[in-house]
This record gives C-alpha cells, structure tokens and sequence, in this order.
C-alpha cells in the first residue's frame, strides 16, 4: 500500500467514523437487569410505568395484556418451557371471540363492507397463502421445500375487509402451490361442496338489468377461476375491459396482502427461520393470527391505507399479470366474471379506475 492509498483510507475511516452516531444506552437499565430481579415480576412493573416502551416489548398495550392474562388462568409463568400448549391455549381461549365460523349474516355483513371499503360488491373475502419459513425438519426430504428456495409451512387465510382473519388453513407442505394448498383444505372441500353458508345470489348496486350474481372470493392468478372465486385476467397486453377488472380485482385483494404484511410486522418470528417443529409452528402460526385479531378489535389501530387518497390507489392499473397454466374455468364461472367486467366499466365504474 503506497502514501497516497493509505492517506484515503485514513480519510475513510475518519468520515465513517464521524458519521456513526453512538448510542447513548444500548440496553436500556430495566432490561438489562431482569435477569437478577425476574422477567414478570420486576420487569413488567416497571414497563407498566411507561405504555409506549410496554407496547414496543409485548405488542400489546396495558388493557390488552391484562384481558389476555384474564383469559389465561395459570399459564403466565409457563410460557418460557412449553410454547405449544401455551399457544394452543391462546387459541382455545380467543377463537369463539375473535375468529368464530362466519354465518350467513356474518358473509353478508363482509360484503357489505367490501363494497363500502374496497367497491367491489358481492365479495365475501380476499384469499391468499404465505409462507411460514422454518428450519428443514429431519427427514423430511423437499416436502417443505419450496419455489423461493427455502423451507416453509403455508398459511392459507381469507381476510375481510378491515385487514382481520376470518378463515385460516395452516401447515400445508411448502412445495404445494396456493392452489394445491386450497384444493387439499378443509375451507376448499366446503367451497367446492357449498357448505360454506354464503348469501343467495344478489343485484349488484345500480345493475338490475345484469340480474342476481353469486357472492364471491377474490384471488389471484394462483387460484382456480370458480363461479364463487374471481381470479384476474392473465397476460400483459390486455383489452381496457379486462385491464378494469384485474385493477378492481387487486384493489379489493390488497386486504389479504396488508394482512399479512402487519402479521409480519407486528410478530417477529417471521422475520427469520424458525427453528421449531412443523407442529409447534402450526400452533404459533394459529395464536399470531388470532392475537392479530384480537389486536385489532380491542386496540386503536392504524389501518395501512388511510393516508391513501382514491387517486393514488389508481396507481395499481400498472399491475400486470403474467401467463400462468391454464385452468379448466368452467363456462357459468367465466360468465359471472364477464358479467363482473361490465359491472365496473359501467354502472360500478369509478373515477380514479383506468379508462376502459
């Protein structure tokens, strides 16, 4: 290394230097010490003194905690040594409250709010599969190996309008496609068998002469195209028409994907590997999703949107949507997606929607 090099790299080092702020405590002091003084009952004292620093290490406020430690009689000092049964207990405790069996009147409430919220009337939830990334479990071969290049678990949810779960499916292989994942569930047998209690077919809103139409799902191009589940138009040169619909389409199924988004951001577990049996994720996969339910129907929250005027939401006409197999859509289900299409080119149009 000559002068002049080392002459720039002690330049570089004295700039990094500047620019790195230090930290004025690293672990703050209450933290630091609940290993002398014990996690429940010094730590959490003292956290309860401030609500912003207690939400940030509980992802609860004080109410929500104190509710939830209610509904757990006995099971606040175990939840160190026995994840699953405490998470299994979590479930058990909130799932009537919070995630029951949609009734007929439950679909039609949700409808109603898709219409509100999202305009796309008759729709009766978004639907979509993440994948829960876990450590590869022994012998397991590629079952849960899946296109991304990891090792996952699939949570197949269906979410309504304001971002809550309503159905879940958790524990599918991660090689098994969004499709696959719905065809092998107990949510796709009810769909495919029509024992799901939907509405009766209705009038969509100003379109009496399109007659009654069925209530559906909105999914994407993974999903079969049924008479009760939309799917967008494949292909990136497409008329105006079907342009239309597949932006009315991914407007309404942004509530499943920002589900899933304050699911990640709110439980930290799926930022990273977990390294847990596929059984004991399955367990915690099922307490986050009802813990966000619970979450959001008990607290003030923030919903990820509501910054977001109508015209900047128009932005996703841009979405394009690749080829994928077809599948074999059978005529009525095709029909109902017509129907749809001039729906909201004409009597369900609205402003900020690309020209059709």
């Amino acid at each position: 290394m000559n002068e002049e090099q080392r002459l720039l790299f002690a330049i570089a080092a004295v700039y990094l230097r500047r620019k790195r702020k230090r930290r004025s405590v690293w672990v703050h002091e209450t933290i630091q010490a609940r290993s002398q003084h014990g996690e429940y009952h010094r730590l959490v004292q003292e956290l309860r003194l401030d609500n912003v620093r207690f939400q940030q290490y509980f992802r609860l406020d004080r109410t929500q905690f104190d509710e939830l430690l209610q509904r757990l009689p006995g099971w606040a000092q175990h939840v160190a040594g026995i994840v699953q049964e405490v998470s299994k207990a979590i479930w058990d405790c909130l799932v009537e409250d919070y995630m029951p069996v949609p009734t007929t009147e439950d679909w039609r409430d949700i409808a109603a709010e898709f219409h509100h919220h999202w305009n796309f009337p008759n729709c009766v939830g978004s639907i979509d599969g993440k994948h829960v990334v876990i450590q590869a479990p022994n012998n397991s071969g590629s079952l849960f190996y899946n296109y991304k290049g990891t090792f996952s678990i699939v949570l197949l949810a269906v979410v309504h309008a304001k971002y809550c779960f309503r159905i879940k499916d958790v524990g599918s292989f991660g090689k098994t496609s969004d499709g696959g994942t719905l065809a092998n569930s107990p949510f796709g047998d009810a769909v495919r068998c029509g024992t799901l209690g939907l509405p009766e077919d209705t009038l969509l809103p100003g379109a009496e002469d399109l007659g009654h139409q069925p209530h559906v799902f909105v999914a994407d191009e993974a999903f079969p195209l049924r008479r009760d589940m939309m799917r967008p138009f494949p292909g990136n040169t497409l008329p105006s028409r079907h342009r239309v619909f597949n932006y009315r389409l991914s407007r309404a199924r942004l509530t499943v994907e920002n589900a899933f988004g304050i699911l990640a951001a709110q439980w930290r577990m799926y930022r990273r590997v977990i390294c847990l049996s596929p059984s004991n994720v399955e367990a915690c996969v099922k307490a986050t999703c009802i813990l966000h339910n619970f979450l959001r129907r008990t607290g003030t929250v923030r919903d990820p949107l509501a910054n977001l005027g109508d015209g900047q939401c128009s932005a996703l006409h841009t979405l394009s949507i690749s080829r994928v197999g077809s599948n074999n859509a059978a005529r009525e289900a095709m029909r109902v997606r017509d129907t749809f299409v001039n729906y909201f080119c004409a009597e369900g149009a609205v402003p900020w929607q690309p020209q059709a």
